[in-house]
């Protein structure tokens, strides 16, 4: 019951990764250590269905919890506390670096595996510039079935692949704020084509992942890492010599030492 509740837990943290801006859901999974583990059980859930479902369904039932308790918190504390949140998140994931890379590690380490670090924190960087260069985000058109299946495509991809932030992608087509609404209000209609999507997109990606992590550990961890890594770009708000950049300099380092010392007991 215990490790249920945890793992509950776990999936909230997921959940509302997936629909912070400049946030994965993915990106989050693997911080807390638990990406390899989930991107296997969904990829092989025909398999062994009974088992895998009972596997992820604390981290199901989290993550949707999350989605939905967050929708409406997210829209606060980014309006009103922005950078401070910004930074606690900053401090969060790079507090959980050393015990990351050294489970890509447990098989070896070869050189070749920090070109795909390098070529994974390019492609976020270039993320975090199309995020940047968004001017306007509030589009009050209506959707057709196809764009909202669409749209549960990109969720599924910004879930599954850490660092992807599917929110920043949903802000540049214009449709992250409506979408945000969607869930905080439940508007049933839009959210089943959109679920439909996602689930396709998750189904598929997660097979895809667990299959290199079989085949090519090494090379997808450190793949995995680069997109996690280039992941805080654009998160991180800059710094400015305020009275409100320290403190949340400070939330940062709480952050970073709360996650480090936690990371720590991670088992393999």
């Amino acid at each position: 019951m215990k490790n249920m509740m945890l793992n509950f837990l776990k999936g909230v943290a997921i959940g509302a990764g997936a629909i912070a801006p400049g946030v994965s859901g993915g990106a989050i999974a693997v911080i807390l250590g638990i990406y390899e583990k989930i991107t296997y059980a969904i990829g092989n859930i025909f398999r062994d269905f009974r088992k895998s479902l009972t596997y992820l369904m604390p981290y199901g039932s989290g993550a949707i919890t999350g989605v939905l308790v967050f929708s409406n918190i997210f829209k606060y504390l980014f309006i009103y506390y922005n950078v401070e949140i910004r930074y606690l998140f900053v401090g969060l994931m790079a507090g959980t670096f050393p015990s990351l890379f050294k489970k890509a590690n447990k098989n070896g380490f070869r050189k070749e595996y920090i070109i795909l670090l390098i070529v994974a924190f390019l492609i976020t960087s270039l993320l975090s510039v199309m995020e940047n260069s968004i001017n306007s985000s509030i589009s009050d058109k209506d959707f057709s079935v196809f764009q909202l299946i669409l749209y549960g495509v990109i969720i599924g991809v910004g879930t599954i692949i850490p660092g992807v932030s599917s929110s920043v992608i949903l802000i540049y087509l214009g449709s992250y704020e409506v979408l945000l609404d969607a869930l905080a209000s439940l508007k049933i209609f839009m959210l089943i084509p959109v679920g439909i999507g996602f689930v396709i997109c998750f189904l598929l990606l997660s097979k895809a992942i667990s299959m290199l992590f079989d085949r090519v550990y090494g090379y997808t961890y450190y793949a995995i890492l680069g997109f996690v890594v280039g992941s805080i770009i654009p998160i991180f708000p800059g710094f400015n010599l305020d009275i409100r950049h320290i403190i949340s300099l400070a939330i940062m380092l709480i952050g970073l030492w709360a996650s480090y010392y936690l990371s720590r007991f991670e088992k393999e």
